[in-house]
């Protein structure tokens, strides 16, 4: 296998799209079967995106295939929260320290630019061909294009980077010893909009993730380059305030006005867009092994996570940039490779699903929480005093790369149990400026 030069990479998506430039870049001819139409040409994913947000660990597998510069050129940094109560009342907190940001970009626009570069490195693209049927031991395919025509083609190696219902990976769950599991959240999202002001600027502030935490449910808006704001509400699909009770004209303007009052006024397509755009799941998939013989599982197809800490791209970029390494390490040799490949990155991806699930119980109920702010603060003044000894979880895993995320969520377990302790103390509130920040940092 280290003479494999044949490679199809079911899925044109983000991380499909970016694998095919890190190995077209090392010689190997690549082709990529998507299911869909080009998204260069239609538009068939309107209304299901989150926007995304590049921070670090895509930022560098970008930079690996010179495209960073570019990507960042189109983005909008984000420099922290916004909160939004149900009063109008506004508070900040920042992401990191000065100078770290995430970045608000558009999924589409994103991967236009990954296809567009994929090509130039001569990687071929075949849309409309849906993986049909995979031989894992003869590492081919049988695609079906949009005619029902059934093609059958042979690879050196196969790559499912197909998303979180991925057919590469579905071949894989009737084989034998193959571990899978699908957790769903009881909430679903709705993708809204918040346009630009009639003079085409930013509504809102526009270098900030905004978020309306109402306890069970939540709404985010993040910014893009024309002034407007991609919005997305996460809500239970039934219960007593869900997608399920909101049917009419009336209850849907009666909640948005009760719940989001701020965000409501700025919205002059809600009905529209509500009734338009579909509501889509959120799910946690976790699988094991990703290899089959000369077939391996990438991005989403191997480790879908919910989007609540914004690094579901980039952890699959940054599987793409590991592999790439683990190339260099082991001189092409695909043999030694693959196992190797799965064997690195399955506890870093654990390991993130569950930073993601928990961020989501963060996002939606303690943000707005007087205590959660408080302690937040207390952990930046200990980070800027102790900025080797005491990172913060989130800048840990959103502003550096060298900690990879399994190590980020062991110390952030044991950040949590001494803050804990910490935020017992009696009037806090008043004397937190005097605490022994030493004295804290050394139970680490």
């Amino acid at each position: 296998m280290n003479k494999t030069k044949n490679i199809a990479i079911v899925g044109a998506g983000l991380v499909g799209s970016l694998l095919s430039i890190y190995l077209s870049k090392r010689g190997f001819q690549v082709s990529v079967f998507e299911r869909r139409g080009d998204m260069r040409k239609t538009a068939e994913d309107a209304g299901r995106s989150i926007n995304l947000a590049l921070s670090t660990r895509g930022i560098r597998a970008l930079a690996e295939v010179g495209l960073a510069e570019e990507i960042k050129n189109v983005a909008i940094p984000m420099h922290g929260r916004m909160m939004h109560d149900q009063k109008e009342n506004l508070t900040f907190l920042a992401y990191g320290k000065e100078g770290q940001f995430i970045n608000s970009i558009s999924r589409s626009g994103l991967n236009i630019v990954l296809i567009n570069k994929a090509e130039e490195k001569k990687v071929d693209f075949f849309f409309h061909h849906k993986c049909h049927q995979v031989n894992f031991s003869e590492t081919s395919l049988i695609l079906q294009t949009d005619d029902g025509a059934l093609i059958q083609r042979k690879f050196d190696l196969i790559i499912g980077a197909d998303g979180a219902f991925s057919a590469i990976r579905s071949a894989m769950q009737i084989t034998d010893r193959f571990h899978y599991s699908q957790q769903y959240l009881e909430h679903g999202y709705k993708e809204l909009h918040i346009p630009a002001s009639h003079a085409g600027g930013f509504i809102l502030e526009k270098n900030a993730l905004h978020i309306w935490p109402r306890e069970s449910f939540m709404m985010i808006a993040l910014p893009n380059p024309d002034g407007s704001f991609t919005c997305t509400l996460f809500l239970p699909f039934e219960g007593e305030v869900s997608f399920k009770t909101l049917n009419t004209d009336e209850e849907i303007i009666f909640f948005f006005q009760k719940t989001f009052p701020d965000a409501f006024i700025h919205m002059p397509t809600l009905l529209h867009d509500f009734k338009v755009n579909p509501v889509s799941s959120l799910v946690t998939i976790k699988c094991f092994p990703w290899v089959r013989n000369k077939s391996l599982v990438i991005g989403d197809a191997a480790h879908g996570i919910v989007p609540f800490y914004g690094q579901g791209m980039n952890a699959g970029f940054e599987d793409c940039r590991i592999l790439d390494q683990l190339l260099n390490q082991l001189g092409d040799n695909w043999l030694e490779v693959l196992p190797a490949f799965q064997m690195a990155r399955k506890k870093d991806t654990d390991a993130i699903a569950q930073l993601a699930f928990d961020n989501f119980i963060e996002m939606r109920d303690l943000v707005a929480d007087p205590e959660f702010l408080l302690r937040k603060k207390i952990e930046a003044k200990i980070h800027a005093a102790y900025p080797d000894k005491w990172i913060p979880l989130y800048s840990m895993v959103t502003f550096n790369d060298s900690i990879s995320y399994s190590e980020a969520y062991i110390m952030g377990q044991k950040q949590k149990i001494i803050m804990d302790k910490v935020m017992e103390r009696p009037r806090l509130a008043e004397h937190w400026q005097e605490l022994n920040l030493k004295q804290i940092v050394d139970q680490l």
